[in-house]
């Protein structure tokens, strides 16, 4: 099997068995890809079922030159994924990065809004223009689920079930969930549907999309970023933020305010609640809070 084929057939299967979106898999595929930019480049002679673990450590060995902990241990997990790809499908019998050590890498958490401040976002809207109305129903939509930026520009409107109070998610895998909404962001969507979007001249295959730009195409993820980086400048945010900002933001303040964090874990669309125990970022006060709460010494 040659790398080239075999990449090929990597990227089928973990768009058809795993369900990854096309951004996910060319990161995945981007990793083995620098594996084999290193092989040719010494001159070296292996192929994916022949390749043995010394040579991959004298590539982590060389990229630890140039890049981060954070990124070699990204790396390292590519490349496992490709070679249990490889097992999966009985090319190999063994995957070659099992004794090659991930860096150690402290969990690097994302800036936390206030609610002050996520308010203070939503106040320096530009409601006169008619992107306003859209922006401010895009942010009230983020803050109320929890959403990905990815979910967020795909979402669309037969995934509103305002009469329930849900609406139906599409996340990573392609698993579905369905996240409860606030009434506030439920009136700011149906204000842009019926004021905003009623006005725009619709593409073909856009029809169900709720977010749209002025042409009648689904936004990008670039756009959802480039208006929470002009809002913050606006308000003169010292924050470096992002749509993953307000996810975390989601997240924490309902924790702060009593939520379970079994139900965070079910509105975020986590598969472990390990990885929702990472994603909430407490402050000492709060802990502090709890333990004087709940715990059976009492002063």
């Amino acid at each position: 099997m040659k790398w080239n084929e075999s990449i090929l057939d990597y990227g089928h299967y973990l768009k058809i068995e795993r369900g990854l979106s096309s951004h996910t898999i060319q990161n995945y595929i981007r990793d083995v890809k620098k594996l084999i930019s290193f092989i040719d480049k010494k001159k070296i002679s292996s192929s994916p079922i022949a390749i043995k673990d010394e040579l991959i450590q004298q590539f982590i060995y060389e990229i630890a030159k140039e890049i981060s902990p954070r990124s070699q241990a990204r790396i390292i997990s590519g490349l496992r994924s490709y070679f249990n790809y490889l097992i999966f499908e009985n090319y190999r019998s063994s995957n070659p990065t099992d004794l090659i050590e991930t860096p150690k890498i402290g969990v690097k958490l994302p800036d936390t809004l206030s609610e002050q401040e996520i308010n203070n976002l939503i106040s320096a809207i530009d409601l006169s223009k008619s992107e306003g109305e859209r922006n401010r129903a895009i942010l009230e939509t983020m803050y109320s689920c929890g959403l990905r930026v990815s979910e967020l520009i795909h979402l669309k409107i037969s995934d509103l079930f305002f009469d329930e109070g849900f609406i139906k998610i599409v996340g990573k895998g392609n698993k579905e969930r369905f996240v409860p909404i606030h009434f506030s962001a439920q009136k700011y969507i149906i204000l842009y549907m019926n004021e905003i979007r009623t006005q725009l001249t619709i593409k073909k295959g856009f029809e169900d999309t709720l977010f749209l730009n002025r042409r009648g195409k689904s936004l990008s993820r670039q756009m959802i970023f480039m208006i929470l980086k002009d809002l913050a400048i606006k308000i003169e945010l010292n924050k470096k933020i992002s749509p993953h900002t307000f996810r975390h933001s989601f997240a924490t303040h309902l924790l702060k305010n009593g939520a379970d964090l079994r139900a965070i874990q079910q509105m975020l669309g986590h598969e472990s609640i390990t990885t929702t125990e990472v994603y909430v970022h407490l402050d000492t006060s709060y802990l502090k809070e709890i333990v004087e709460k709940y715990h059976p010494i009492k002063s």
